[in-house]
């Protein structure tokens, strides 16, 4: 793979700025929202490490930790549909033990936090997630991202029309898409509601999501060049399966979100 600019990181001043605002709104619940490779996982680290070095007790839990594994993924496939095989869209996460782990991070309980495997493709093993310990529950902050927290689904005559060679080809019938969505519409909003406060990083649009996936997949690469990664063309055909969703969160987050910071392609905030 031919190196690709990955973000190093948001500016001092700015990663203040979401903590004081955070800790201004009593945010116990922080979410950080954005499309795939808008910086949510580095800004969220870099969140957490400003909080403990002022001596604040704090968790940070990806969405994309809590799908569920490889086997449930593909007894969906055999089940529903051949496309539920692949991770990420609405219906391919475990939103029980999402909203479990939240409630116990919440309440100051100790806690194992999962981890999923992207080269491998599956949730690691429990005995290899990270131990938070117990806390004070009003003294610790959980932050919370992932690429369409508080969504809303589709109505459903929007639907009907593929938005993608995806889903012209592979999902003709729209049974695959209306499953998402129903599950989007079912099973999310009990975590959402969850959540105190969200900060939307509102990227240029859709169109930006391949190169910054693919930005992704090489620092994955990177990390761990003994195991194989996406090449390009597979991340592009990837992407294809978030696009639906990213394209409904991009349009209506602005509204829903607390505090939206537009990025530019670059991922510079721009506000």
């Amino acid at each position: 793979m031919a190196p690709h600019a990955h973000p190093a990181g948001f500016a001092p001043a700015f990663v203040a700025a979401v903590l004081d605002d955070a800790l201004s709104h009593d945010s116990r619940v922080h979410g950080i929202t954005g499309l795939q490779g808008s910086g949510k996982s580095t800004l969220s680290a870099q969140v957490a490490a400003l909080a403990r070095s002022r001596g604040i007790q704090v968790a940070v839990l990806s969405i994309d930790d809590v799908y569920v594994t490889r086997s449930e993924r593909l007894q969906l496939a055999r089940d529903v549909h051949p496309l539920l095989a692949t991770r990420g869209p609405p219906g391919t996460h475990d939103v029980a033990l999402a909203c479990e782990l939240v409630d116990a991070l919440r309440a100051g309980k100790a806690c194992r936090l999962p981890r999923f495997d992207k080269l491998g493709d599956d949730r690691l093993p429990a005995s290899q997630w990270p131990v938070v310990p117990g806390s004070d529950p009003g003294q610790r902050l959980l932050i919370i991202e992932g690429w369409f927290l508080k969504t809303p689904p589709q109505m459903d005559e929007a639907l009907a029309t593929p938005v993608n060679a995806l889903e012209r080809e592979e999902d003709r019938d729209g049974r695959w898409r209306r499953h998402c969505n129903t599950a989007l519409a079912r099973d999310y909003p009990a975590l959402w509601q969850r959540i105190d406060r969200l900060l939307l990083l509102h990227g240029p649009g859709f169109d930006v999501v391949p190169d910054w996936r693919w930005q992704q997949e090489c620092a994955l690469q990177a990390a761990d060049p003994a195991r194989p990664a996406m090449n390009r063309v597979q991340v592009e055909r990837f992407v294809q399966h978030f696009e639906r969703v990213g394209r409904q969160a991009w349009r209506t987050l602005p509204a829903i979100a607390e505090w939206t910071v537009a990025l530019d392609a670059q991922r510079r905030p721009q506000s």
